[in-house]
């Protein structure tokens, strides 16, 4: 019985397409402007992907990111994020959210962008693009490019 219950799961598990759902931890840094100013970020983000069939994915994402400038401090992002697979390696997404204040005068901002993340075996990288809507209108809407660095587990 034990050998039918071991063979069985085995079975399981090789028939499962669980490359797709998976979970990544990421190093990235760019650059945030707006119309008059620009500033250098880093941080990191943690998230999953669910697999939505052969070619397409959704996740979530959360993340934190610092301006590296004096008076600044952490801000906290939640995001989704859903796309299409591009061929073994690729993933082409769409991806929205909410980040905290990044200094005590600041608002939070809702966003939305895109990006492209390409895996090299386990680990990966990506570039992304957001556009940020500040909750409070007396602050100017603002864009970032971030470049990251992970690994899916």
């Amino acid at each position: 019985m034990r050998l039918v219950l071991i063979s069985l799961a085995a079975s399981l598990v090789a028939a499962t397409p669980a490359l797709a759902n998976e979970a990544r931890v990421e190093a990235r840094g760019g650059i945030i402007w707006n119309g008059s100013d620009s500033e250098e970020l880093a941080g990191v983000a943690a998230g999953y992907d669910y697999d939505l069939g052969e070619t397409a994915f959704a996740g979530a994402e959360v993340s934190a990111d610092k301006l590296l400038t004096d008076g600044t401090k952490v801000s906290f992002g939640f995001s989704a994020r859903a796309g299409a697979k591009i061929g073994e390696a690729g993933k082409l997404y769409g991806i929205g959210g909410y980040s905290t204040e990044n200094c005590d005068s600041c608002e939070g901002a809702w966003s939305l962008g895109a990006g492209y993340q390409h895996s090299f075996g386990k680990f990966y990288a990506k570039a992304e693009y957001r556009h940020f809507f500040p909750d409070n209108a007396l602050f100017t809407d603002t864009d970032a490019a971030v470049i990251g660095l992970g690994v899916k587990f």
